[in-house]
């Protein structure tokens, strides 16, 4: 598999990475095992999980995986901090807080250091040079080798960025940040992508598939082994499966007969190879969704398709993410 540099740095990492959302609570260690072995002998390198997944069951899982099965020095092990299961604040970017979720992701992963680290959203409830100061303090400390953001907004991740990098050499420069992008979620390329680009971020889209409605299996009906038809996880697919999003995906379908191809191919590719975007973030359920997912690398789509999967995909973009002086 490819590999490309994260951001303005010197981490390289696979082009496709693998998502750990499910493991230890709809995914148990066998088919997590089997993921993995899968994603490994494909030469993916990049594995997402975050300290909240599974309630820590997700790290805990992938740490009983990795020397047993894979060396872990073949990984590059990506986790998250900062989500707390607490109603009354769902972020906590305190350092205090941050620098113990990294200790105990640690503890779980059975490593002495994460590849990457992200916060996984921001806090407006602390200051951002204490969140950022975490940062700093776990690479120094090599716990971290590098450090991230997740779910940061335009003006969040250039204040961020620009932040790190005022202090070159004490502070550490954001290599990347996590976000949805996909055909039929393209929020991110208003402020969010041309931050990233301007400021040597690199992009790693979670949910590339559009929580899987771009493979195409809900066209017809709500599979009964799918994400759509389980209980918990069913209002996160709820929102992609309107008649905006139908004609989308009936125009990957179309674009995946074109070029003897499956949806999931095409969408993939076409995220994939978005300028800025490092390495989309694939939650498979299974080694065979896996394996289908990770044959996209023998896919380049024609401009022509991207072109019309663009048109068709469109996002409104109107004062000020573009020359106002047109409208």
């Amino acid at each position: 598999m490819e590999q490309r540099h994260l951001g303005r740095t010197g981490l390289r990492v696979s082009r496709i990475g693998l998502g750990t959302l499910t493991w230890g609570r709809d995914t148990d260690e066998h088919d997590a095992a089997g993921m993995l072995k899968v994603f490994w002998e494909a030469g993916g390198t990049l594995v997402d999980t975050a300290d909240v997944y599974g309630g820590g069951d997700a790290e805990y899982v992938l740490g009983r995986l990795v020397e047993r099965l894979v060396p872990r020095q073949d990984l590059v092990i990506a986790t998250k901090a900062g989500s707390v299961p607490d109603p009354d604040r769902r972020f906590d970017g305190s350092r205090g807080h941050l620098l113990a979720a990294l200790d105990a992701s640690l503890e779980r992963l059975g490593t002495d250091y994460v590849d990457l680290w992200q916060l996984h959203a921001f806090d407006p409830g602390t200051p951002l040079d204490e969140t950022l100061q975490a940062l700093d303090i776990a690479v120094a400390s090599g716990r971290a080798r590098y450090a991230g953001v997740s779910n940061f907004c335009g003006w969040q991740l250039a204040k961020a960025a620009t932040w790190q990098l005022s202090a070159p050499g004490v502070r550490t420069r954001l290599a990347s940040t996590q976000m949805e992008y996909s055909l039929l979620q393209r929020g991110v390329e208003r402020e969010v992508l041309p931050a990233a680009l301007d400021l040597g971020v690199g992009l790693l889209p979670s949910s590339p598939l559009g929580r899987g409605v771009l493979t195409g299996k809900y066209r017809a009906a709500t599979p009964t082994d799918s994400r759509g038809a389980s209980e918990h996880m069913a209002p996160f697919v709820e929102p992609y499966l309107d008649e905006a999003a139908s004609r989308i995906v009936d125009a990957v379908a179309t674009a995946a007969d074109g070029l003897a191809a499956t949806p999931l191919e095409v969408a993939l590719a076409w995220v994939r190879d978005r300028p800025g975007v490092v390495a989309p973030i694939v939650g498979a359920r299974t080694a065979q969704q896996l394996t289908a997912a990770l044959s996209v690398e023998a896919l380049s789509l024609p401009d022509e398709i991207c072109q019309a999967l663009d048109d068709v995909s469109a996002p409104v973009h109107r004062y000020p993410d573009q020359d106002w002086s047109t409208l």
